[in-house]
């Protein structure tokens, strides 16, 4: 299927514009703050996972302005994407596979924030990262929901085996779309390799940045049960463990229980909002 003809709906524009907006060196907070309000329901929806365990604010924010003052413009990415994300995947979410998918997608963000504050990475960029990488899952999904749903449910193998399985439905695969996407959208040119390198087999020897930690922290996200589809074939947790950079390992969770419960007590949190 041509790239022109699978119809793809546009991301919600404000949380587009604003990543566009937070790169921007001399950025003004009100910028910020007008952007996100002038959709009220998209505001609505961001303030309420500003308020969330996601960021547990010690004061809850009343406002937009509130919340980017005590949380950053860099959180605020997180936020938006989050939202978008979920505006992006709309009906498609009432099939169980689509929630599962979704439900991933906030486990790799999460896992991937970890690891980035375990190290030199900036938390917040890692998050926004893990929560774009399955960008292209998203897309396919919205096109045909119901055919996509099923092909989640009923297939099995490596994350990788997926993509020979998307390319025989519509033409392309999830990573090949989201690379298109991140053109398309005019998104950060930084987010290129996460989307299409997310499934490349991690190394051990490799240089540690931004891809290769979400491509470990999809497959944390797999090993802790939060797989994108059920017959997902995961990696044991320790061995994950061991690809990690040596300041990464020591200072990431060690317990897999403490993880998966964090991770299950804020998507609970997220989607109950």
């Amino acid at each position: 299927m041509p790239w022109a003809h699978l119809r793809l709906p546009p991301f919600p524009q404000v949380a587009t514009r604003l990543l566009g907006l937070v790169s921007q060196e001399n950025v003004q907070l009100h910028q910020l703050c007008d952007l996100i309000s002038s959709d009220a329901a998209f505001a609505g929806e961001v303030l309420t996972v500003a308020n969330s365990l996601l960021y547990a604010p010690r004061y809850p924010a009343s406002s937009i302005l509130q919340a980017v003052v005590v949380l950053g413009a860099n959180a605020l990415q997180g936020m938006c994407m989050t939202v978008g994300v979920r505006a992006y995947l709309g009906r498609s979410m009432h099939y169980p596979a689509m929630r599962g998918l979704w439900s991933h997608n906030i486990a790799c963000a999460l896992v991937a924030r970890r690891l980035a504050a375990a190290g030199s990475l900036d938390k917040d960029a890692a998050y926004t990262a893990g929560i774009l990488h399955d960008i292209g899952r998203f897309a396919l999904s919205v096109i045909q929901p119901q055919d996509y749903a099923k092909l989640l449910e009923s297939h099995c193998g490596s994350p990788q085996s997926m993509l020979a399985r998307e390319q025989e439905l519509f033409g392309w695969d999830h990573c090949e779309t989201g690379q298109r996407l991140i053109a398309s959208w005019k998104l950060p040119a930084a987010f290129d390799a996460v989307v299409c390198e997310h499934h490349d087999p991690p190394e051990a020897e490799a240089e540690w940045g931004m891809a290769e930690l979400i491509k470990l922290s999809c497959r944390i996200a797999d090993a802790a049960g939060f797989p994108a589809f059920p017959g997902c074939e995961t990696t044991p947790y320790g061995e994950l463990l061991e690809l990690l950079p040596t300041r990464e390992r020591l200072a990431f969770h060690p317990d897999l229980d403490t993880l998966i419960a964090e991770i299950a007590a804020t998507i609970h949190d997220i989607e109950s909002a």
